[in-house]
């Protein structure tokens, strides 16, 4: 190989695409934006920021396939991006809103939510071949952070005060952080196809969500990530009670 085209590929190898990274790199920020604002007591500004860490993320990997720009550095530079976005900043704000005041029992749950997303993420990577697109195995880390922040906002518009909102915060903090580990499938959407056609009457459950969103937005998003976040158990569920045929009937 001649030299000059040696030293093209070599620079071809070292380089990164710069659109679907930029958008990875914004949801960092918003990501760190969280903490910050969750350090300084900021906290409906953080949980926002952790909303439009969600938008960005679920952007970068589209715009790549878009392009057909994906790397293995975008992949690994999406899933540091999450670790902050989804892991570190939720459990931050979790502690600072609510779990400060329990003391050790505070940032230990805020440890399991945070070592729950690094280890989902780990998981995510290393079975990304092996795994059934149709479902996530556990809940999706971005799920997940859109449950803890999501309940700090409504709480925050509702005015929602006293003793037992540390319990509360507890217990979705603990839930998400578990559930993100556990082996509870989440249906992932990946096989919706927007170019297909639909049936007309799909668009009403699409219009209700809108304007629920339109309306109030931390009620609406907080309810519909809740209801995906108990989908899974409820598939769990389904799969368990449902009758299994007989041996003798599924014998050829």
């Amino acid at each position: 190989m001649h030299p000059s085209a040696k030293r093209r590929m070599n620079l071809r190898r070292q380089s990164i695409y710069l659109l679907p990274n930029s958008f990875t790199l914004a949801a960092l920020f918003a990501g760190f934006y969280a903490i910050v604002q969750a350090m300084n007591h900021r906290f409906e500004y953080a949980a926002v920021a952790i909303f439009v860490a969600m938008v960005l993320d679920g952007m970068d990997g589209r715009v790549a396939r878009m392009t057909h720009t994906q790397s293995a550095f975008g992949a690994e530079f999406d899933s540091l991006s999450d670790m902050v976005s989804f892991g570190v900043a939720p459990a931050l704000l979790s502690y600072e809103w609510m779990l400060r005041g329990m003391g050790k029992l505070g940032w230990i749950i805020a440890f399991i939510y945070c070592a729950g997303a690094a280890l989902r993420l780990a998981r995510f990577n290393t079975q990304l071949e092996v795994s059934d697109k149709r479902f996530f195995q556990g809940m999706p880390s971005p799920t997940a952070a859109a449950l803890v922040a999501g309940f700090v906002w409504v709480s925050l518009e509702m005015d929602w005060a006293g003793a037992h909102m540390r319990w509360f915060t507890l217990v979705i903090t603990a839930f998400a952080g578990l559930t993100m580990v556990s082996n509870v499938r989440y249906y992932s959407f990946k096989e919706v196809n927007v170019r297909k056609t639909v049936p007309f009457f799909l668009l009403l459950p699409i219009l209700f969500v809108l304007v629920a969103i339109a309306a109030s937005p931390p009620v609406a998003l907080f309810c519909l990530f809740v209801a995906y976040a108990l989908s899974g158990y409820v598939l769990a569920a389904w799969g368990y009670l449902r009758p299994k045929p007989s041996s003798a009937a599924s014998a050829p």
